[in-house]
């Protein structure tokens, strides 16, 4: 199953496409190019969007959140069938992850990469090779929907 998955910002958002547990792209995009993408997104059978979910929390919010939700709903609208759009909260990833729902983006990325193997260098790239800032928010959405655990990961390292 390929999941394309995208951690949304107000401006930019990071994404990663993986393929049965490997990783085959990731980056951060200006959010008119990624809607772009989707929007001509060539879809395959069992091809899944998953979009990381604001979650409210009582405090108080900025435009920069309001904004972002705007990007959640032009993306899924964007993917060719709506209504199968994962909607993941960044809660259920640290669950998922690190067993904690108080864990850190650092605990998270340390997470992915035991997982997933390391990041490498440009001469020998590792299964995590080119994954950045808000790709890793992505990746750690990616990895929930596909349900990949140590028990079950592909290390490709």
């Amino acid at each position: 199953m390929r999941i394309l998955a995208i951690d949304p910002g107000p401006v930019e958002s990071g994404w990663c496409l993986m393929l049965d547990g490997m990783i085959l792209q990731a980056g951060v995009d200006d959010n008119q190019a990624l809607l772009a993408m989707l929007q001509g997104w060539e879809l395959h059978m069992g091809d899944a969007l998953a979009l990381e979910m604001i979650a409210s929390y009582g405090m108080a919010v900025g435009r920069e959140v309001f904004e972002t939700c705007v990007w959640v709903g032009r993306f899924a609208q964007a993917w060719h069938q709506p209504n199968a759009v994962h909607l993941v909260y960044r809660r259920d990833v640290k669950l998922h992850l690190c067993g904690n729902a108080k864990a850190k983006d650092a605990n998270i990325r340390q997470a992915l990469l035991d997982l997933l193997g390391p990041q490498g260098t440009k001469k020998a790239p590792g299964p995590t090779y080119g994954v950045k800032s808000h790709a890793w928010a992505a990746l750690g959405v990616a990895v929930t929907v596909a349900g990949i655990t140590p028990e079950n990961s592909r290390r490709a390292a």
